[in-house]
Order: structure tokens, then C-alpha cells, then sequence
């Protein structure tokens, strides 16, 4: 599912997502493709534990923690040392 489609479908929702296809360019994270995992309604704490577990799990895959107010994903690159990236 794209962005808008899933912000279309979970109005007002912290999600945790996982993207598919994500490449980096200009500084941020472009993610084609998005699988909601998880739904959850005014706080985001829960979405971030869920996270953390699913991140424990498999490092390999790439999970997202969003609230769908965001109009664009809009998501940074962080280098090694938690720094944003500027290209």
C-alpha cells in the first residue's frame, strides 16, 4: 500500500509499519511499498514497544512507527552515530 492509501484507510492512527523496496535519496527514505503491522489509537508508547520488539526480532527488516496526520512520510536518514544526513 502506498502512503496515502494507508492514511486513507487508518485515519488519525499510530501504525507500525514495514516497508518494502526503501532506498535513500536526497537525505530521506523513500518507501514504495508499506504492510501495516500493527494499529493503535492516541498513544504512541504502545506502537514504539511493539516496535522494539518486532526490531529485536529481525534487524534486517524495515519497521516504521507513523502517525497518519503526516501528509507525507518525510522519514530522515540517520548515519551510525544517530545523525541526520544532508546529501
Amino acid at each position: 500500500m502506498t502512503w496515502q492509501e494507508i492514511r486513507q484507510r487508518y485515519p488519525q492512527r499510530w501504525l507500525v509499519l514495514e516497508g518494502f523496496e526503501a532506498y535513500s535519496a536526497g537525505g530521506h527514505w523513500v518507501v514504495p511499498r508499506l504492510e501495516v503491522i500493527a494499529v493503535f489509537a492516541d498513544d504512541w508508547k504502545p506502537a514504539w514497544e511493539h516496535y522494539k520488539q518486532l526490531h529485536h526480532a529481525d534487524r534486517f527488516r524495515d519497521y516504521y512507527v507513523l502517525h497518519t496526520a503526516r501528509e507525507e512520510l518525510n522519514i530522515g536518514v540517520l548515519d551510525q552515530f544517530g545523525r541526520v544526513v544532508t546529501e
